[in-house]
């Protein structure tokens, strides 16, 4: 179980096998459909969970150690109800209520298990199973009118629909068959037969699956450009000491002014990674930093949007972005959402050992309040309003929601992946702009110290990808919307998965009602029992 939960995770990026998501799950579904009660189905997918959870965070282990096995063992147990359901809807032999059924049931306890999760204190919404589909615009458009949510729905939907087909065959079925009789189940099974019925249900329902995203792509088109902007994206590459990574940023974002091939580029914002200087540019001590930058905005007719990693005196370690234009600064957002163990470590009194065996955050940083614009100004003059979120809160889609329901016309997100070069991690960092910029209608830039920088249009379309190796300056042309633009998901928000919720809750109770017999139904015969006399005593009339 823990290799068939690894198996779906090879859909991400680096390894980006993103076909492999639509029938990824199906050796585990079947190992669950094959558990001889409901109760080892959802042991088993537990296993699956903490596999799942393990192989997708296992570029944590140089940071966390030996917490990434603990975080799968914890955290796998929300995988249980998928597998319950799974195991009590999929055994055959499938009747037509539970074949219905196990396609709304199966993908939305899948998606309870992805949304609680997504509760920081849980580690966040990493490795949500839609963001494998980050190179597909025409499957985004599902996040446009669900969120990464939808996509996730339809996914399991699929891999639910391959079990039901291949529940329809004789042999399909006997392969799915638990290999021990369940305690409640006193008389054999009838004969495999073939299903034509179950099998044309698979087949729609898989059909229906893969082309829901293409005609929410067609029926959603993006809300027009009302602007355009060019924005500058530095990432100075892997440099340990503090002051010669600001001095290399500032070098590169200088080239944009000078003769070279930069020389033709005018950018309207240009934007540095996260951590990009090490002092407080508001205390009077560090005017000539700020001097510097104001200087390089001047010089290349842009704002500038830097990020200071910093201790305040008496609060503890925060990280701000700062928007500097060539009179000062104009803005600061404060990062919100904190990675965990790496930059607090949850439950500490208890948890708090890690810091010997790893390099877990020794003390807990200083969240900021929440979500804000930052009014940049374009060449033109004209104000340009910009979401800037940190690093790890690309993986939050209500933070991006909220700088777009403020009038967010471009999302910005600030990164430093400098620990986990080499490995998924920067790769799978990135690819959560996609999803964010289908989502919320708007343009979506990363720029990184040590990449990935990314750039993406409205509707999630790759325009530019700076790998982990490379350094330099990248800059892009973004078609902006009008601020007053929502997708479906800006407008209703998360629907998708308090839907699922009660989804799920419904059929709990059901199931919970039916094991304890609804009266006028606990008498009689069920569809896989015979009646049963015994000689010698009269029927009664």
């Amino acid at each position: 179980m823990l290799l068939t939960g690894a198996l779906p995770v090879l859909s991400f990026p680096a390894a980006n096998l993103e076909w492999l998501a639509w029938f990824g799950l199906v050796p585990g579904l079947v190992l669950i459909v094959r558990s001889p009660s409901a109760r080892e189905g959802g042991v088993r997918a537990w296993w699956l969970g903490a596999g799942y959870l393990i192989a997708a965070l296992y570029w944590l282990a140089p940071e966390i150690g030996p917490a990434v096995l603990l975080v799968g063992a914890v955290v796998g147990v929300l995988w249980v109800p998928f597998g319950v359901a799974a195991a009590c809807l999929l055994r055959p032999p499938v009747t037509w209520p539970r074949a219905l059924a196990a396609l709304v049931v199966v993908p939305s306890c899948w998606l309870l298990t992805e949304w609680l999760r997504s509760w920081q204190a849980l580690g966040g919404p990493w490795a949500v199973f839609g963001v494998s589909q980050w190179q597909h615009p025409a499957v985004l458009a599902l996040a446009a009118v669900g969120g990464m949510w939808l996509i996730s729905i339809a996914l399991v939907m699929a891999n639910v629909a391959i079990i039901l087909f291949i529940g329809s065959l004789p042999r399909g079925a006997s392969i799915l068959s638990p290999a021990a009789p369940s305690r409640d189940q006193t008389h054999p099974q009838p004969a495999a037969r073939l299903r034509p019925g179950l099998a044309v249900l698979g087949v729609a329902a898989g059909l229906a699956s893969v082309g829901a995203g293409p005609l929410a792509f067609a029926l959603t088109p993006a809300s027009p450009a009302v602007r355009q902007v060019t924005v500058a994206l530095v990432q100075p590459g892997i440099i340990n000491n503090a002051a010669q990574r600001t001095d290399a940023s500032e070098q590169l974002t200088a080239e944009l002014s000078r003769s070279g091939q930069l020389s033709k580029v005018k950018p309207d914002l240009i934007v540095w990674g996260e951590s990009s200087t090490a002092v407080d540019l508001t205390l009077a001590k560090n005017r000539a930093q700020l001097a510097e930058m104001e200087a390089l905005a001047r010089q290349d007719g842009a704002d500038l949007l830097v990020n200071q990693d910093t201790k305040i005196p008496g609060k503890g370690q925060e990280k701000v972005g700062v928007l500097i234009s060539p009179s000062g600064i104009r803005g600061e957002y404060i990062k919100t959402r904190l990675v965990p163990f790496g930059e607090y470590i949850p439950f500490r009194q208890q948890l708090g050992w890690l810091t010997k065996i790893s390099r877990a955050a020794a003390a807990n940083m200083i969240p900021g309040t929440g979500a804000h614009l930052l009014q940049a100004t374009d060449r033109s003059g004209q104000p340009l309003p910009i979401g800037v979120l940190i690093c790890f809160e690309s993986a939050f889609p209500d933070m991006s929601r909220v700088d777009t329901d403020l009038g967010a016309q471009l999302i910005v997100y600030q990164s430093a992946t400098p620990t986990f070069q080499g490995t998924w991690g920067p790769d799978q960092h990135a690819s959560l702009g996609a999803v964010r910029a289908a989502e919320t209608g708007r343009p979506v830039v990363q720029a990184a110290l040590t990449g990935v920088t990314a750039a993406f249009d409205a509707r999630g379309r790759l325009l530019a990808w700076m790998s982990q190796s490379q350094h330099g300056v990248v800059t892009v042309r973004l078609g902006l919307p009008a601020t007053s633009a929502k997708t479906i998901y800006d407008r209703l928000g998360d629907y998708v998965p308090w839907a699922a919720t009660a989804i799920v809750i419904v059929a709990a109770l059901l199931m919970f009602a039916n094991s304890r017999g609804f009266p006028g139904r606990s008498a009689g015969a069920d569809g896989n029992d015979e009646a049963q006399y015994v000689t010698g005593q009269s029927v009664p009339r």
